[in-house]
């Protein structure tokens, strides 16, 4: 009997939050809990202990905080870094402060850097001495990487670096090789440059391994943080203010109501109303819903849907099968959509058996896209970054999050050729082309990664 820890993973986000106490105490926290909260509620009673208390290291930016809904269910206290731009109450720690659970204690540090009122809880257990065994170190330190400065606002992004280095060198370094790190986030999240695989490490590692530990100066730690970084999904923003506000409690997930074709495509009359098809790009181009956007279910699907689509649209989901509206269904709740009108019951097979419209989208291979270059435009919907490397002979270049906004720079009549790293970003943007009118659309599966395999010609 003595210390309870667990790391719950969170699909769809690659969130990482956790269960620490002491079962002989009967007491326990939670660090950065997501939103649909019944998984807490769960561990606690398997392991015997009450949430005493609901801890936040920072306001986060990539999903809502389950915070409101977990204290709702059993009335623990919220615990935070202090900052003014919390608009709830909440217990505000500041450097030093403890949390005592039975035999295990937290104990705050103030380090900022990703956040202005970032912590990192220290954890000691009784039993393993009077020193740290860890840190949670929320979206401050992760597997070989750290967190982005750049969420803040504009014009604190250097000021953030420098409070980052800081942060790492003076507050964590010391700490010692041998402390075990228990971050907020793994890979695929977009918190930081390039997370690591591990979903823990220890300091000692990441001052060995990790890019972000190289000997700098300040000067040059700033220059190396802020230089490169991929552009910031553009829901970021809305979720930090819904998480500074705190979140509203709705009680669960919302469970999605099957719709008839014919129900469906009176849904669909709404000016507000979006078809989201979540099938894969190969299904989508087969046969779809004429005016549906294609962003295929998978660890990614948060990450597009949150970038492409206004959480205030009322959404109508296709799904490959029932099975997957629920998790689904689960993985918008978790970044704030909820406005969710139904489902298409029985899938596509039942609109085409209702003899309801179908749209196709071209589909070539790169040897097809080869032989027909100079009849089409190509278009590049990768990062700058990502384009920059290489690409297909004169390729235009719109990053997929952006097309909507420069559609002018295309022509409607002339047949368009998208393409990314493997298709997945390339079928949203045919999706979004058709749906806007384009009248010629062909999406490239494998796309880049095929094309390099295919050794055909590259444009640097």
């Amino acid at each position: 009997m003595g210390l309870v820890f667990e790391q719950i993973k969170t699909e769809g986000l690659a969130q990482l939050s956790y269960l620490v106490g002491d079962d002989s105490a009967g007491v326990a926290a939670i660090i950065d809990p997501r939103r649909d909260v019944d998984i807490y509620l769960e561990k606690a009673r398997v392991a015997g202990v009450r949430i005493t208390h609901i801890i936040e290291t920072h306001i986060h930016a990539d999903f809502v905080s389950g915070s409101h809904e977990l204290q709702a269910r059993i009335g623990a206290k919220i615990c935070g870094g202090k900052s003014l731009d919390y608009q709830f109450e909440l217990q505000q720690l500041t450097q030093g402060d403890e949390i005592e659970l039975g035999k295990v204690k937290l104990q705050v540090l103030h380090t900022p850097g990703h956040t202005p009122e970032h912590i990192t809880l220290q954890v000691f257990d009784a039993q393993q001495g009077e020193q740290p065994f860890g840190i949670f170190t929320g979206d401050t330190l992760f597997n070989l990487d750290v967190g982005r400065p750049d969420l803040s606002g504009t014009g604190t992004e250097k000021e953030l670096a420098s409070k980052l280095y800081h942060s790492l060198f003076d507050v964590l370094v010391p700490l010692g090789d041998r402390v075990e790190v228990y971050p907020c986030h793994g890979a695929g999240s977009a918190c930081g440059k390039s997370i690591g695989d591990r979903a823990q490490s220890t300091i000692g590692n990441e001052r060995i391994f990790s890019d972000a530990f190289q000997k700098r100066s300040e000067a040059e730690f700033i220059d190396w943080i802020l230089g490169d970084l991929p552009e910031a999904p553009r829901y970021y923003f809305r979720l930090k203010k819904v998480n500074a506000q705190g979140a509203k409690v709705t009680g669960c997930v919302p469970t999605l109501q099957p719709l008839s074709p014919a129900d469906f495509q009176a849904a669909m009359e709404d000016e507000n109303t979006l078809v989201i098809d979540t099938r894969s790009m190969l299904a989508f181009g087969g046969g779809h819903i004429p005016g549906a956007i294609n962003i295929g279910f998978g660890s990614s699907f948060t990450n597009w849907i949150g970038w492409i689509i206004d959480a205030d649209k009322k959404l109508l989901l296709v799904t490959e099968d029932t099975h997957d509206v629920t998790l689904v269904t689960d993985y918008l709740y978790r970044i704030g959509y909820d406005n969710l009108f139904g489902y298409l019951r029985n899938g596509m097979s039942s609109w085409s058996k209702a003899g309801l419209p179908l749209q196709h989208l071209g589909e070539w291979s790169v040897h097809e896209l080869n032989e027909h270059l100079e009849q089409v435009t190509v278009l590049d919907v990768r990062s700058d970054s990502e384009y920059a490397k290489g690409r297909i002979p004169g390729a235009k270049h719109i990053y997929v999050p952006h097309l909507e906004e420069n559609f002018e720079k295309l022509d409607k009549t002339q047949a368009i050729a998208t393409y990314c790293g493997s298709g997945y970003r390339a079928s949203i943007a045919a999706s979004l082309l058709e749906k806007n009118g384009f009248e010629n659309v062909i999406n490239i599966p494998g796309s880049w990664s095929a094309w390099k395999t295919a050794g055909l010609p590259v444009e640097q």
